[in-house]
């Protein structure tokens, strides 16, 4: 496990399915905004939810994010589309409901960019996300990214086209937080 102040990146469990499945993927107006597809209705039992644990890969680490104080299930985190070439990856993360709004999403960057510069040895980490998010905009900048661009009308959301703004950080310009424990 890799252990901020406030929060911790674990191995996804089996048990964690369920409940991010329920909290993050039946809400369909926040997993509209979040992915690049649309919201299709899949019952976790299948073993097609989107949380399930999946074989380890080079080009995806998927995470469970749980609260340090409690080791309660605070939502998902992920490094995907790592490119051992260029050693550069995507970071995405998605917070339970009740998990929102006391600063673990800005740990969870920090945590996610520890791993990914750290212990991936990658140089470049992107956010890509939408113009209005401004809770993983603040995150991500606290965390030290920068935004580099946005992408006009490039995001399909319950009806409309809306802008996507893509953060980017080097890891020379990395700002390293607390190192997390092990």
């Amino acid at each position: 496990m890799i252990q901020g102040t406030l929060a911790g990146l674990r191995a996804r469990h089996a048990d964690d399915v369920a409940v991010l499945h329920a909290g993050l993927y039946e809400d369909v107006a926040t997993r509209s905004r979040s992915e690049a597809g649309p919201w299709r209705p899949i019952t976790p039992s299948t073993g097609h939810s989107p949380y399930e644990p999946s074989a380890p890969s080079e080009k995806t680490a998927f995470f469970s994010v749980v609260e340090t104080a409690t080791g309660a299930l605070a939502g998902d985190a992920a490094l995907w589309g790592i490119d051992l070439h260029n050693r550069g990856g995507h970071l995405g993360i998605s917070l339970l409901p009740g998990s929102r709004g006391q600063g673990l999403g800005a740990e969870v960057v920090q945590l996610l960019c520890h791993y990914g510069f750290t212990v991936r040895g990658l140089h470049r980490l992107q956010v890509e996300t939408l113009a209005d998010n401004a809770a993983m905009i603040g995150a991500a900048t606290r965390a030290g990214f920068t935004l580099e661009g946005t992408l006009r009308r490039s995001a399909w959301v319950a009806g409309a086209f809306v802008d996507e703004v893509i953060l980017g950080l080097p890891v020379e310009e990395w700002k390293r937080g607390p190192e997390p424990r092990s």
